[in-house]
């Protein structure tokens, strides 16, 4: 039934053009969050695809108004942007990693990622950040390009490609020397084979470069470095010079130190970090995406019974590292593995950071303002000011006071059209 009204909710009302004319929508909640702070007694306006005005609602111009949306009760705040997604992984409860990538086609994974980024869509994610395509290819390239053609609905994506692993490190592994299995990532060693790996990625017309700098590949299948300092430091120069930046999957405080100092801009993960790694990292201005919500699952789907049993130690274990990047001044980036779990529960890893420490409204900044700073998209979305995007959500009560209120949409907007609305959010 939730799937039903999900796909019952996501009607697409135009709000570009009205018999011909650009239409301009008033949006009257009781608060508005602009990416960085809450306003009382503020209105937005739409023209076309763009803000065109927030502010205080006695310095709006209402002529020439088309329609009024009156949200009370309601908070305004940017679209969400989901910094750490897999759009072609489903829950590992459902199919386990290594079978989605060996035995579900990739026909199949697209029709699933269709599904997954209108789910995300409709939670208030219009913007999402894609960490690889996990043995899909280029599939998440293609479905990117079929959104911003109108061909699927979903969030504006930012995509990776295959990630790129050191040879031997990355699975589906565990299978007899004489077989050959596709692998979840593309591999590369060296400076010549990096240098051809990352070019050939760029002319797949990618956005970022993903590198795994460690992996579970240590004696007992412990995470250790895949990369050295200088083979990362190869990937950086070549992918900055086609103006794109490279972002680094890390667990191990020597794999973080490595791919810091060769110039990656976020860290995914991050579990192994010392007090030294954090400094650091704030040094060199790079964040920290912790996917709280996926260590979370996983640990449910192997049987801990969260509110019930003891926190497992992998469970505490991130909280107090989380807790020691907070104390530590590192940037935090909102992007919680989605794919592990379900595709528009994206709102459970902001619930984590708030339950692990971090202050409501410092994570409703990550997830808009910070991470359109930290994905140079911040002249176009990420705050609600005249001149960007209108992609704007609106949900039922204050989630600067109750993180979970934004699980209470009752509008989307993505570049000025209305691709959720519920009954209430119009008077």
């Amino acid at each position: 039934m939730r799937k039903l009204a999900l796909l019952a909710a996501l009607i697409l009302l135009p709000v570009a053009f009205a018999g011909g004319q650009e239409s301009t929508i008033l949006l009257n909640p009781d608060r508005v969050f602009d990416g960085e702070r809450m306003h009382e007694n503020w209105v937005l306006v739409i023209r076309g695809d763009r803000i065109s005005f927030a502010g205080p609602e006695e310095s709006v111009d209402r002529i020439g108004l088309s329609q009024v949306l009156d949200l009370p009760g309601s908070t305004v705040l940017p679209g969400l942007i989901e910094g750490h997604s897999h759009i072609l992984l489903h829950p590992y409860n459902e199919t386990s990693w290594n079978d989605q990538v060996l035995k579900e086609s990739e026909a199949e994974r697209v029709a699933r990622a269709v599904n997954h980024v209108r789910d995300s869509l409709l939670a208030g994610i219009t913007t999402m950040r894609d960490l690889g395509s996990e043995g899909a290819g280029y599939a998440d390239v293609g479905v990117r390009d079929a959104i911003n053609k109108g061909i699927i609905r979903g969030p504006r994506l930012l995509v990776a490609g295959k990630a790129i692993v050191a040879t031997g490190s990355y699975g589906p592994k565990g299978f007899h020397e004489n077989v050959t299995v596709p692998l979840g990532a593309e591999v590369a060693d060296g400076y010549d084979d990096l240098v051809r790996v990352v070019r050939s990625q760029i002319g797949r017309n990618i956005d970022f470069v993903k590198v795994y700098a460690d992996y579970r590949w240590g004696p007992n299948g412990t995470a250790q470095p895949s990369f050295t300092q200088e083979e990362i430091e190869t990937i950086v120069a070549v992918t900055s010079s086609s103006g794109r930046p490279v972002v680094a999957h890390a667990s191990t405080a020597e794999a973080m130190k490595r791919a810091i100092l060769a110039g990656v801009e976020t860290i995914e993960h991050g579990d192994g970090a010392t007090r030294d790694t954090y400094e650091l990292m704030r040094e060199k201005n790079v964040a920290l995406c912790p996917t709280l919500a996926a260590g979370d699952a996983i640990s449910q789907y192997g049987g801990w019974k969260k509110g019930e049993d003891p926190e497992p130690a992998r469970i505490a274990a991130k909280r107090n590292s989380f807790k020691a990047a907070l104390a530590a001044g590192v940037t935090i980036c909102f992007g919680g593995d989605v794919g592990v779990y379900p595709h528009g529960d994206n709102v459970r890893e902001l619930e984590m950071m708030v339950d692990y420490g971090m202050a409501a409204e410092d994570a409703l900044r990550s997830a808009t303002s910070v991470n359109a700073d930290l994905f140079h998209i911040d002249d176009r979305v990420g705050r609600l000011k005249a001149g960007l995007l209108a992609d704007i959500i609106a949900v039922r009560g204050d989630p600067a006071e109750n993180i979970s209120a934004l699980r209470e949409i009752s509008l989307v907007v993505k570049g000025g059209e209305i691709v959720r609305q519920e009954e209430d959010s119009e008077r």
